[in-house]
Order: C-alpha cells, then sequence, then structure tokens
C-alpha cells in the first residue's frame, strides 16, 4: 500500500476507534465540580463516546458508567494495523489529518515514510519534537505523542533560528517616522478595574477579594480574583516574555489583605497594570487577554484557561508570529541596535532607582520631620503670644490675637505639608515603580536577542561542523534580523509610551505642587493681614 494511503488508513481506524472504543488515560485528572467533567486515573481504561466536543476535550464513560470530559491530553488510544499496536494520543493524529488534509500533491509530507510502520511514527516524532536535524532513530517500544513539545526551552534562540515550516507571521511591524513600529489598532481598548468586594467558598472558611473589570469593547463586566490576574500574568509572560516586557504585578500579601487601605492600593495597581496590558497592541489582542476580559461563565473561562495552558507558540517561538515588512538588516545593525537599547534601559534603570530612593525620603521628610518643624513654630508663636498677653499692658491684644493666629497657621501648614505626599508624590513615586518593573524585564529580552546575535555568529563554525546546512545560515540571518525589528519596535513603543507618561505625571506632580504653595501663600498672607501697619 502506497504510504499516503496508508497513513489514511492508520487514521480512519484511529477515529474509528476513537469514536467507539477504548482508551487508556495517561495522567491522573480531577473534575472540577460543575463542570460536567469526569475524574480518571492513570491506567484506568475509558470508553470514549464522543470525540467532537472540540477545545483539547473529548466525552467519555468509566467502567462506573460515569460519563462526562476529559483532556484529550490525558488519553491514548492503540491503532492495530497488520497485527502491530501502537498507542497514539489523540491530539496527534488529529493534527497530522489537519496537516495532510492542507498539504498538495506536490509537497506531500508523508512520502518521506518507509514501508516500516514502527520507523515511520519515530521519523514523525523525532521531526516534530526535534529542534536538531538528527536522523530519525529507531522504534522501541510504545511511543506516546503529546501536543507539546517536551524540554521546551522559553529562552534558547536557536529553537526559533533554526525551526521548520514556520507559519506566516500574523504580528506586522511596519516603518514609522520613528523607524519599526507595530501596528496600532485604530481604537485603543481600555479597562477599568473597580469596585472590590470581598467573597468567600468552603462554607465561609475561605474569603478573597473579587474586582469587577470591565472592558470597553464590550462594557460588560467580569469579576476576577488576584489569583486570575497572576495566571494571566504567567500566561503572558511565558507567551511574549522573550519579545515584550511584561512587568511583574503587584506582590501578594499573606496579612492585611482585607484592609481597605491596601485593597484601595492593590485596586489601583492592577489597574495601572491592565492599563498598559491593554495599551500594548500585540498583547492587547491576545487571545489569553480576551478570554480574561470577554469570557462568558466559568465554564467558558476554565476552557479557555485549558486551551491557553497547552499553547506552544511560547518563549522565542513567539518571533515567528511577528513579521516585519522592511528590507533585511546586518548583522552589525542588529548588534549596533540591540547594544543601544541595552545601554539606555540599564541608564535609565539606574536613575529611576535614584529617584525612587530620592522620592521615598522626601516622603519620610513631608511625613515625619518636617511637619513636625512647623509644629515646633507655630507652638513657639504660641508661646510668645501667651507672655505678651500677661504683660498688662493696653493695646497687646492686637499682637496676640496675630501671633495666635500664625501659630494656627503653622500648624495647618504642618497637616498639609504630611498630607501632600498622596496627593502628588504618590503618583510620581506609582509611575516609578511601575517603569522600575517594565525595565527590569529587558535583561533576559535583551540576552535572547544577545544570544540570537552570538548564534549567527558562529554560523560558518556550525556550517563547518555539520551541526547545520549551508542553507540554515542565511535562514538564521532573515530571522535574527526579524527578532531585531522586533526590539525596535518594542523599544519605539517603550519609547512613545514612556514620554507620555513621563509627561503626564510630571505636570499632574507640579500643578499640585503649585497647588501647594499656593495654599501655604493664601494662608500665611491671611496671617500677614492680622498685623496692624505702622
Amino acid at each position: 500500500m502506497p504510504t499516503k494511503y496508508y497513513i489514511i488508513y492508520i487514521q480512519i481506524v484511529f477515529f474509528l476507534h476513537l469514536r467507539y472504543g477504548q482508551a487508556q488515560v495517561l495522567y491522573d485528572f480531577t473534575a472540577e465540580p460543575g463542570n460536567g467533567e469526569l475524574t480518571v486515573k492513570e491506567g484506568e481504561t475509558i470508553t470514549i463516546t464522543n470525540q467532537s466536543i472540540g477545545g483539547g476535550w473529548i466525552e467519555a464513560r468509566n467502567s462506573h458508567g460515569e460519563t462526562g470530559l476529559v483532556p484529550e491530553e490525558y488519553v491514548e488510544v492503540s491503532v492495530c494495523v497488520s497485527q502491530s499496536c501502537v498507542p497514539i494520543s489523540v491530539c496527534f493524529l488529529r493534527s497530522s489529518w489537519s496537516l495532510h488534509s492542507q498539504t498538495s500533491n506536490g509537497n506531500d509530507p508523508w512520502t518521506a515514510w518507509n514501508s516500516d510502520t514502527s520507523k515511520n511514527l519515530a521519523s514523525v516524532r523525532n521531526s516534530w519534537m526535534s529542534t536538531d536535524q538528527e536522523h530519525p532513530q529507531a522504534y522501541q517500544g510504545h511511543v506516546t505523542y503529546n501536543c507539546r513539545f517536551p524540554g521546551f526551552s522559553k529562552s534558547g534562540p536557536e529553537l526559533y533560528l533554526l525551526a521548520k515550516m514556520l507559519p506566516k507571521g500574523k504580528e506586522k511591524i511596519s516603518m514609522g517616522e520613528v523607524g519599526p513600529v507595530w501596528l496600532y489598532p485604530e481604537v485603543q481598548m481600555e479597562c477599568l478595574v473597580a469596585d472590590p468586594k470581598k467573597g468567600s467558598k468552603m462554607y465561609g472558611l475561605k474569603s478573597y477579594i473579587e474586582y469587577q473589570v470591565t472592558p470597553s469593547t464590550t462594557n460588560r463586566p467580569v469579576n476576577h480574583r488576584y489569583k486570575h490576574f497572576d495566571w494571566l500574568y504567567e500566561r503572558l509572560l511565558e507567551k511574549y516574555g522573550s519579545a515584550i516586557p511584561i512587568p511583574s504585578l503587584p506582590d501578594k500579601q499573606v496579612t492585611g489583605r482585607f484592609d481597605e487601605d491596601f485593597i484601595k492600593l492593590r485596586m489601583e495597581r492592577l489597574q495601572s497594570w491592565m492599563s498598559r496590558m491593554c495599551r500594548h497592541p500585540i498583547v492587547s489582542n491576545s487571545e489569553v487577554l480576551q478570554l480574561f476580559l470577554n469570557h462568558q461563565d466559568e465554564k467558558d473561562w476554565k476552557l479557555g484557561k485549558r486551551k491557553a495552558e497547552k499553547d506552544e507558540t511560547v518563549g522565542v517561538m513567539i518571533f515567528s508570529q511577528i513579521e516585519a515588512e522592511a528590507p533585511e538588516l546586518g548583522l552589525d545593525e542588529v548588534e549596533r541596535k540591540c547594544e543601544s537599547f541595552s545601554r539606555f534601559t540599564k541608564a535609565m534603570d539606574d536613575k529611576v532607582k535614584d529617584l525612587l530612593a530620592v522620592g521615598h525620603d522626601h516622603w519620610k521628610r513631608c511625613t515625619g520631620p518636617l511637619p513636625k518643624q512647623y509644629q515646633k513654630i507655630a507652638k513657639a508663636f504660641q508661646n510668645l503670644s501667651t507672655v505678651f498677653s500677661s504683660s498688662g499692658y493696653q493695646g497687646e491684644s492686637t499682637l496676640t490675637d496675630a501671633l495666635t493666629a500664625t501659630g494656627k497657621t503653622y500648624e495647618e501648614i504642618a497637616t498639609i505639608i504630611s498630607e501632600q505626599p498622596k496627593k502628588d508624590l504618590h503618583f510620581l513615586v506609582e509611575t516609578n515603580l511601575e517603569y522600575k518593573g517594565i525595565l527590569g524585564c529587558f535583561p533576559e529580552t535583551i540576552t535572547v536577542h544577545k544570544a540570537a546575535i552570538d548564534k549567527l555568529k558562529d554560523a560558518d563554525k556550525l556550517v563547518a561542523t555539520n551541526k547545520i546546512s549551508p542553507h540554515d545560515k542565511p535562514v538564521m540571518a532573515k530571522r535574527v534580523s526579524n527578532m531585531s525589528y522586533a526590539l525596535q519596535a518594542e523599544m519605539n513603543h517603550f519609547h512613545s509610551n514612556r514620554i507620555h507618561d513621563y509627561n503626564r505625571v510630571m505636570q499632574f506632580y507640579l500643578e499640585e505642587q503649585v497647588k501647594l504653595y499656593e495654599t501655604i501663600a493664601g494662608k500665611l498672607r491671611a496671617a500677614l493681614q492680622q498685623y496692624t501697619t505702622l
């Protein structure tokens, strides 16, 4: 039988078996109540009753007659051909069927298969799961095919530089006035985090705070706990962290989680984090963020989470989804751009930390020593007024009243100064804390780019030692250029946001400072008018 029809035959047998047959459970799976799921144990045999559920799920029945949903990656079926049975996971042949149906006759991926079934299966496993151009190893024993690549690294650039048959990038980079830029949506999505409420579960034994999150695209609120934000952060970091800085969430806190001030500050920081994610044209359009903002119900949320957690395009492979509409860059220019961005982000990180240190010192001074100094001045004026009023001299009252009023003015100034940091310095500090988090992501991102540059520099040596083919070198150069365009687009996005954010926060800070000194000047002017002009 020709190879092409042989694999189709295997797939037909597989799907008939999948529809009506039994499967072996590979891993323990615990069902969540209310989701129609089925708890299964490793090694258990189940009967598949419906394989067309979709979303990575199948319907199955256990030996007790209980029916429910099971992740298709958690089971395998045995396909028997010519007295040879091979266990194959559901997602592998589903994927291979899709790949076969989309392939033209002139580019048939199955034509390299030989007549040895076991070696054929091993060949597919090696070609799908290996980043090297190694020869297929002989099939030994049962092989379980998973949809994930085992040992998938988030940082090794060779995974992207030497990957085969990359899909066409869906995230475009165009050339703007400042250089490479991401393509921005016509209307920027916004998001409101508000209305924190205390909830509980396990009959009130466990409490939590839930926030209402409302995207501008739907104006339909969804409720999320902090752990949901944390899950979103982890998914975004895993998927985009090699190309886009994903700043950390506000820290977790064990004690004082239900204090009003803590809840208010956490909500403010979650709002800032969500706003920054929504402002990024790539992140804001991601499936995982859209799931977070737009899921319909609990089942939709959990199914979406499981799908996101099985995403294979993570780490450096995110560059495979990015395409620059620009000529290829030379290695020298790529390296120069990378070094320039590295120097700038390091220098800015140092100065942001300096400003934070100064800001914290000033906050302490405004809420401690400085108000106390004004209170001492106030007390001194009032004490002097008390002494003057004891003289018994006629016409003394005007002066003593004025001194007393001056003392009260300085008490009011002390209170104003102690409360002022919350009105202006707070926002300046928060902005710099946010940028400290963003800048802290750049070293790892730039390390990925430098590693890719080093790989390209070693290309001739790798060709000479037969570790890559001569054809791989120009492919690597093109992909390193693509990575450089992504870095430049991200830096231009960063600079644009930086200029906007610091303009905004500095204007606000200085406006509040002007109000502060105008208020103080007004009070001092009123105190001045208490004194008689001689």
